[in-house]
């Protein structure tokens, strides 16, 4: 079968590669008539035919699936929403290929889980865009509390912030929407900096889906949670990143900041208006341990209520930026001496209960495969059983 050669220059743009970059990559070698990037330029001319050997690499160095080079057009680009990094006027964020094809992979899963919803013809989620950005804030934080059944005095009160954001993700999960934790493509090597991402949000009424990435601090997931849950009732799909400078990111913060930090409680700091930048950090950390929250989130509600000076504001950024560089440098040291917990515990973890329990009942119904179903779990068919074994003992069981 005859392969269309503008199918390798649209796999290698779409990966953020130069032919140079690709080449190297490829293993392409330089010889006395070509170069590696010329041979690649020849493939993609349409002047040679590539290998299976060739095309087998290429869909690993592109990540794609094998089968989109035997396709006859490039694929249409899908739609993963909006890019909520991005102000308005402001240069893109760059773009990033293996972001990219974790949102792909989010959009694979989710839209599988909904033709399985569909299949079974559930009610769907009554908040997904129910309100707009012309509800308070605050307003909107009661309705999602109350909807939720959310308790603050509960968050708080579990042991640590681990336990904390696992009962907010049974709330949300409860509540009908899939909550995963993802920050990579299944492999350490693929992690994506929360600098990059910070979450993700299908406002989809049938099966909404909220991603958080892991590879931030695990005390910025409850926010992230709730931020993304914020788009959700909006009824906007996209990607979030630590931008405060859109009006929808602002929103969504505020939302997410009021159901977990009251305005009031930040009377409590108001001394520090006059503290020196030690007294300032000693200060937000007490205050924010108790409440199972990130000193950032705290720092910034600070600032929005004049209580800290922009100033201030970014030398306590600078200063929680630079301790987060150090403890994950410190801990992939650690990691690597002792090494990580077991495979099935953490993707269970990533995958949550609601995901699990929805795959291992189309499983015995006999509404999935177990191709489909290592799909939408992200792992091997043959790992789906092991994977939802383990998932059945949560709890003692």
């Amino acid at each position: 079968m005859a392969l269309n050669p503008r199918i390798l220059t649209w796999a290698r743009e779409t990966a953020g590669l130069s032919v140079d970059e690709a080449a190297h990559a490829l293993g392409f070698k330089g010889t006395r008539e070509r170069t590696g990037g010329e041979r690649l330029l020849t493939l993609e001319a349409g002047t040679e035919e590539p290998s299976r050997s060739v095309l087998l690499n290429m869909a690993r160095v592109y990540r794609r699936s094998l089968l989109v080079f035997y396709l006859s057009e490039p694929p249409r680009v899908g739609d993963r929403g909006q890019d909520f990094r991005r102000a308005p006027g402001v240069k893109p964020p760059e773009y990033d290929p293996t972001l990219d094809a974790l949102i792909r992979d989010i959009r694979g899963r989710q839209g599988i889980v909904k033709d399985l919803l569909e299949e079974v013809e559930v009610n769907t989620v009554d908040y997904v865009a129910s309100v707009t950005m012309d509800v308070l804030p605050v307003e909107l934080a009661r309705r999602m509390t109350e909807r939720l059944v959310f308790s603050l005095a509960a968050f708080r009160g579990q042991a640590n912030v681990q336990d904390a954001f696992s009962y907010l993700r049974e709330k949300v999960e409860a509540s009908g929407t899939f909550v995963l934790l993802l920050g990579n493509l299944g492999s350490h090597h693929t992690n994506i900096p929360s600098s990059v991402f910070r979450g993700y949000a299908v406002a989809d009424p049938v099966a909404p889906f909220v991603v958080v990435n892991d590879q931030d601090a695990k005390v910025a997931w409850a926010f992230t949670a709730l931020h993304e849950l914020t788009h959700l009732w909006l009824g906007t799909t996209g990607v979030s990143g630590g931008t405060t400078d859109t009006q929808i990111e602002s929103y969504c913060n505020e939302v997410a900041g009021e159901i977990l930090l009251p305005e009031p409680e930040i009377n409590e700091l108001r001394f520090l208006r006059r503290a020196s930048l030690q007294e300032t950090v000693g200060a937000i950390a007490q205050f924010a341990n108790r409440r199972k929250i990130s000193r950032p989130m705290v720092a910034y509600k600070l600032l929005r209520l004049d209580v800290i000076t922009r100033a201030r504001w970014q030398e306590l950024d600078i200063h929680y930026q630079d301790e987060w560089n150090a403890a994950q440098a410190h801990s992939g040291s650690k990691d690597k001496k002792e090494g990580g917990p077991n495979y099935y515990v953490v993707k269970r973890h990533r995958l949550g209960d609601a995901l699990l329990d929805l795959v291992k009942n189309s499983l015995a119904e006999g509404f999935l495969t177990y191709t489909r179903a290592g799909k939408v779990l992200g792992v091997k068919p043959r790992n789906v059983d092991p994977l939802i074994h383990m998932a059945g003992m949560r709890g003692g069981q």
